[in-house]
């Protein structure tokens, strides 16, 4: 999803992630940039991290 399109959506972006888990891809001229992830799919990767 562009950025652009990400603003415009915002609050319907994270009702996807928290609710239906959704992991949303935030694109700037195609390429990736950020994503969008649920808190449990985020921590785990922060726990990841700490362990390394």
């Amino acid at each position: 999803m562009s950025v652009a399109d990400a603003r415009r959506q915002f609050a319907d972006v994270l009702h996807d992630a928290a609710v239906r888990g959704r992991i949303t891809y935030i694109t700037n001229r195609g390429r990736r940039i950020a994503a969008i992830v649920p808190v449990p799919i985020a921590e785990a990767a922060n726990q990841n991290l700490d362990d390394s």
